[in-house]
Formats: C-alpha cells, structure tokens, sequence
C-alpha cells in the first residue's frame, strides 16, 4: 500500500536458491547474501524500515532493526514477493535466483535418491522471471532495482538489455568476479523510459560494505523523489 508515513520501507532480497533433488540434495549457487545483508545494515542506519528476504547458508544482517524473512526455494521467495511488496517503497532485488530448477516428477522429498552405477539425468524447467513478476505488480510509486552480474566485457550492453526486458527503474552492473570477492565495481543505470536517466559508477573497486553505503546513498532521494512527484501529479490533476 502507498506509504502515508515519512519513513521510507526497503524491501531486499538476498542470497541464493535451492532448488531440491530429494530430502538432501539441491541445485543452488555460491551466492552468501553479503551484499544484500550490508545494503539492509546500511539502510537500517540511514533511518529506512527494512525487510529482508534472506535465502539458505547466507550472511545475517548485523542490525537488529532488520526483519528477516528466510526462503529456500524459488517458489518460496516468489510467494514472500507477493506479500511484502504491497508493503515497500523500494525492491532491491539481490538474491541470486536459479534460472532452472527439477521438474515436478522428478523431485521427491520424502527420502533420499539411492545411488546407481552409470549416468543420472534429472529434467530442468526454467524458473519464473521474480522481477519482471514484480514490475508488473508494482505501484507507479515504488522503485524497482535489480542486479545484472555478467562478463565484464559484456556488462554493460547485458544490463541495459536486462533493464528494457524487466521493466524496472535501476540496474547495478557488475562483473561476474564480484560473486567470490570481498570487492565490486559497479555501475547503476537508470532506466529512461521510467524517469531514470542515469549512468552512476562506483569509484573504483570498493568493499562491498561500501558499496552498500554508496548504494542506499543513491537509492534514497531516487525513492523520495518518485513519491513526491506522483503525489504532486495527483494533487494537480485532482
């Protein structure tokens, strides 16, 4: 719902997905959620009411004013999206979300899949694009900020395209080295079409914890900035 109160509400997903095999095994990544779980420390500082949407084995926020909702899945953070973004003002959409996951039948949780001699082939379908699903349930007052980790030789052509496809507002760029580093050099991009004309880059390589200050930095009055221009709009038409 709109925000009517001046504490402004972040909504942040972070760290990976897994995606179950069996009662034991999985298909995930080497996401930590550092990254995300800075950006929620940082924003709790900065006054923001932060929720946190926090996958498996994943860095905890230190700030104890962050609410943190834990996922598994795919299915599980797509099914939290929908609860909690009626309820914010700015999505940083940080996790690392699995583009395939194991077709239904071929998933069985109630025990563990015995091993045998020779190949195994298990089926994948792609999983739903969360973000895309989220612009086209979003306000026009909220702000929408994704993630585009790719080859640093085709980053920022990739992000740009992620940026059209997905609708949103904003897109970090960054290289795919960031995901086993303690460091990232970044690029924000604003989406024009949605009143975001901007190309914003991070002053070298910093740590990750910087890069989370820098980033709520910029975020901030781009969120205040979208909310006070579509109240004016409405007082004018009204």
């Amino acid at each position: 719902m709109p925000n009517d109160d001046a504490t402004l509400r972040l909504l942040i997903t972070a760290g990976p997905t897994y995606e179950p095999i069996d009662a034991v095994r999985f298909i995930g990544n080497r996401s930590s959620g550092q990254l995300g779980s800075a950006l929620a420390d940082h924003a709790a500082k900065a006054g923001w009411e932060v929720t946190l949407l926090l996958g498996p084995n994943a860095i905890l926020p230190s700030d104890n004013r962050v609410r943190v909702v834990r996922f598994q899945s795919c299915q599980d953070l797509q099914t939290l999206l929908a609860e909690h973004l009626p309820d914010c003002d700015t999505l940083v959409m940080a996790a690392a979300v699995a583009d395939y996951r194991p077709v239904p039948e071929e998933v069985s949780l109630e025990g563990k899949r015995k091993r045998l001699p020779g190949e195994l082939m298990i089926k994948l379908e792609s999983t739903p694009d969360l973000l895309k699903g989220c612009a086209g349930n979003a306000r026009k007052d909220q702000l929408l900020v994704g993630f585009a980790l790719e080859p640093r030789d085709r980053m920022l052509k990739s992000a740009l395209g992620k940026l059209e496809r997905k609708d949103i507002d904003l897109i970090v760029a960054n290289p795919l080295e960031t995901m086993d580093s303690g460091s990232i050099e970044a690029t924000l991009i604003g989406n024009p079409q949605r009143g975001m004309d901007l190309q914003l880059e991070t002053p070298g390589a910093i740590t990750k914890q910087d890069f989370a200050g820098w980033l709520v930095t910029q975020i901030t009055p781009l969120t205040q900035q979208r909310s006070r221009s579509l109240t004016g709009n409405a007082t004018h038409g009204a």
